[in-house]
């Protein structure tokens, strides 16, 4: 199940944190391929958003492939994201770094720039220009 955490102060759309937090939990292998998502009701419920908004972030994910609604029945995830599952050796080490990050006296800002900045380095391909939703007809990129 996923528990939605929603920041009202980070500039980041509503809906748009709970698609993120939806393909978090996906990648992540915290839901799996024939999974519920909560309702919106209870989304609603533990955020205090829009019922709206929560079936926008819905609408998103199903448009992307990720879920599909069955009526009657509830929204289902539909596939996998990536391979990194949550017991990964790799997040144990990286647990460890942002413990002793924080020990150090960073910031989450800060380390989410370091972090960046490192991601930058090796996956150039996407680094900060994320693929537009749609190409327009005739741009051949």
């Amino acid at each position: 199940m996923v528990d939605y955490r929603i920041d009202r102060r980070s500039g980041v759309a509503t809906y748009v944190q709970i698609v993120q937090q939806t393909k978090q939990a996906i990648r992540l292998g915290q839901l799996a391929p024939g999974d519920k998502l909560p309702t919106a009701r209870e989304v609603v419920e533990a955020t205090a958003v829009n019922p709206n908004t929560v079936l926008k972030a819905y609408r998103e994910l199903e448009r992307e492939g990720l879920v599909e609604a069955r009526r009657g029945l509830g929204t289902f995830v539909r596939r996998t994201l990536g391979a990194a599952p949550a017991d990964s050796p790799l997040r144990a080490e990286l647990e460890d770094w942002a413990a002793r990050a924080r020990e150090s006296g960073l910031e989450r800002e800060d380390v989410a720039a370091l972090f960046t900045a490192v991601l930058e380095t090796y996956y150039p391909e996407q680094a900060a220009h994320p693929a537009p939703a749609h190409t327009p007809q005739g741009d051949p990129s």
